[in-house]
């Protein structure tokens, strides 16, 4: 097999997906449309602490629109229990932890998890970092089950440097973890090749959505959903949702402005005539 060709643009220069989305659909009047989405940033705007990310009773209303025409699946970095709560509906697929820990409906059967092993780990390295952050004004350290994340958004920005400093230094006496990056956050996670991409394939798979029938969307607005805009490059749709950033590099093909615009998207699709929908 030949290299794979990839692609990067700065994601000002991205084509909207609302401009698109007649496109779309007749590429989905081929093949099954499948729906993946992220939580944080793209069905709710980014917020100052991660529980105040609520799903508003709108955005709700047009989920349940798509997840009756086409397989939805949520893929966040948020646990799967955390996840599942936030957005309470039945009949998705949920992969929390991004995607180290996934459920699906009972009908499916699908369920997944790695890196059991590394959670006594996990809890030592969470306690230190309680300790040695404690002391920075704003710092956040948040737990999931796979991984800890370290949140900066509310540090005066002359201390940030603090926070990735403490964060590199355990990382450096533990390298079982690596770093990851979001939004105002460092992430330690469990150094495994597995990342949102990964999960997405392996769920097509599971699903038996065979890549030539399927078209597989995915809208996500972090660092960590590049991963899923790489493995759908070549058979898929990624669509990054912007919110005022313009030169990013993204492997995205398409662009959002916002959560409202995610919204308006998918009402869009609900609405056209297409071969994954229900009939």
């Amino acid at each position: 097999e030949g290299a794979t060709l990839l692609w990067a643009t700065p994601i000002g220069e991205l084509p909207s997906a609302l401009d698109a989305v007649h496109a779309i659909a007749a590429e989905a009047q081929k093949r099954k449309l499948l729906i993946s989405l992220d939580y944080d940033g793209t069905l709710t705007p980014i917020v100052d602490r991660p529980e105040m990310a609520v799903l508003s009773d709108d955005m709700r209303k047009t989920l349940q629109k798509v997840s009756a025409r086409f397989p939805v699946i949520i893929i966040s970095g948020r646990d799967l229990e955390d996840i599942r709560n936030l957005v309470r509906l039945e009949g998705l697929i949920y992969a929390g932890s991004h995607g180290f820990d996934i459920s699906s409906p009972g009908e499916m059967d699908l369920a997944f998890q790695m890196g059991e092993e590394y959670l006594p780990l996990l809890d030592r390295i969470e306690a230190l970092l309680e300790k040695e952050i404690s002391n920075i004004e704003g710092s956040l350290v948040e737990r999931k089950k796979f991984s800890i994340a370290v949140h900066y958004r509310l540090v005066p920005e002359d201390q940030v440097w603090m926070v990735e400093k403490t964060v590199d230094q355990v990382l450096a006496e533990n390298p079982e973890l690596r770093k990851g990056f979001g939004k105002m956050v460092f992430e330690l996670k469990p150094d495994i090749d597995w990342d949102k991409g990964k999960a997405l394939l392996w769920l097509l798979e599971g699903l038996k959505m065979n890549v030539d029938k399927t078209l597989p969307l995915y809208i996500g607005d972090d660092i960590t959903d590049e991963d899923a805009f790489l493995v759908l490059q070549r058979p898929g749709i990624g669509i990054v949702v912007r919110e005022g950033e313009t030169l990013r590099s993204s492997m995205a093909g398409y662009g959002l402005e916002n959560t409202m615009e995610v919204k308006d998207f998918l009402e869009m699709l609900t609405e056209m005539p297409m071969e994954g929908g229900v009939s």
